[in-house]
């Protein structure tokens, strides 16, 4: 008891002697709490026949999280037996492998290119030119590619046209329309992606590209037998984070880029959400799809991190 006591005195100093930095602490616990953890006593939605409470005990709808009848799994099956499911399913997973097998190694290269880059004030004007349009929210965005895709004054139709083709309306093509998301993505998100690329780089061992150029190997040989493989647990963990947000396909982006024309080849998951629980109210099914996609990252998770650990050395737990 005495040695617990005197445990517990040592790890009381030690937490005020660095107060300063446990205060630091104090937004990102609050924010966790209010917006990550509150909210999950509020899932029970999923199970209920949910009707918001508003004020009015005549009416039968004035019921409340806790006056609402528990239906069990009603909202699930009738999202699984719907004949949007599939649909649904197979945009969204179109959108997110894509991304994720586009981004990830674009993100790799750029960071690779800028690490060799013989001239750092280039470097790190490439760099910050790069890192600007993540800063710009899709409505700037979707200014920008339709100045650039528009089929009447489109930069890119103008050169097809100059070239005698007929113009092409890529926002409203369901041929087109898949790879603008994926490529658009990829141009925003590119240069903030490579920067934990970036960081793994500096920290490899620079007496190893010495030992490599004085044996004679070119850039490329460098690369992939040195600065690839000291960056694989990095890229690993973030393929891992990654595939556990698949369900995740980018709501902000396609509700401002698509359009009823491209439904059938850009309506994802959280797309037909926001329809289903705000504008049809149907909040108790919108929170069970939202536990649905939970469920579903947190197996790819598991089972990724379980194949990866079977494979290699490197995992995320």
């Amino acid at each position: 008891m005495k040695s617990l006591n005197n445990s517990a005195l040592r790890h009381w100093r030690e937490i005020k002697r660095h107060r300063s930095v446990y205060l630091l602490l104090i937004l990102p616990v609050a924010y966790f709490i209010i917006f990550r953890y509150f909210p999950i006593w509020h899932g029970q939605i999923a199970f209920r026949d949910f009707m918001p409470k508003i004020g009015i005990p005549e009416l039968d709808t004035d019921r409340g999280i806790f006056n609402s009848a528990w239906i069990g799994f009603t909202h699930f099956r009738t999202f699984i037996s719907g004949e949007y499911f599939l649909e649904l399913i197979r945009n969204t997973l179109m959108y997110s492998f894509g991304k994720l097998i586009v981004s990830v190694p674009a993100a790799i290269l750029f960071a690779v290119m800028l690490f060799e880059c013989s001239k750092p004030k280039l470097a790190k004007m490439v760099q910050t030119l790069a890192y600007l349009p993540h800063f710009l929210s899709w409505v700037i965005m979707y200014g920008i590619l339709l100045s650039l895709l528009a089929p009447g004054t489109g930069i890119f139709n103008d050169i097809i046209k100059f070239f005698g083709g007929e113009t092409v309306d890529f926002l409203n093509d369901t041929k087109t329309f898949p790879f603008i998301v994926i490529l658009s993505d990829v141009w925003k998100e590119m240069g903030w992606s490579a920067i934990i690329f970036i960081a793994a780089l500096i920290s490899i061992d620079p007496t190893l590209f010495e030992a490599a150029m004085v044996e004679g190997a070119t850039a490329v040989q460098r690369v992939w037998y040195i600065t690839l493989p000291s960056i694989r647990p990095v890229i690993v963990i973030v393929v891992l984070l990654r595939l556990g947000t698949v369900l995740d396909a980018g709501f902000h982006q396609i509700f401002i880029l698509y359009s009823p024309a491209v439904y059938s080849v850009a309506d994802i998951i959280d797309t037909w959400v926001y329809r289903q629980g705000l504008l049809h109210f149907q909040f108790g099914l919108a929170t069970a799809v939202g536990l649905f996609k939970g469920f579903i990252g947190m197996l790819l998770i598991l089972f990724s991190n379980w194949l990866v650990k079977k494979t290699s050395d490197s995992s995320l737990f």
